[in-house]
């Protein structure tokens, strides 16, 4: 943990950002006191399209078939 005042932060903002987005947690402080903790914003997960890769897989036509009984038995 990384423990600035308000003055460092302000005049190191960038390199301060740049660390936090390695994974650092940067906590700046008013004097001695901790007030925030500078944390990277989490990126959104990319948007998924129902079908998206409809033909790309055959399956066998056995695949929807129960298992075998001895290798249903590893299962339990």
């Amino acid at each position: 943990m990384v423990l600035t005042t308000i003055h460092h932060a302000k005049t190191n903002l960038s390199g301060l950002i740049e660390r936090a987005e390695r994974g650092e947690e940067i906590v700046i402080a008013r004097g001695k006191k901790p007030v925030v903790r500078l944390v990277p914003i989490a990126q959104a997960s990319k948007t998924r399209v129902p079908g998206m890769f409809k033909g790309e897989f055959k399956l066998k036509s056995t695949f929807f078939e129960p298992l075998p009984p001895d290798e249903l038995a590893g299962w339990k």
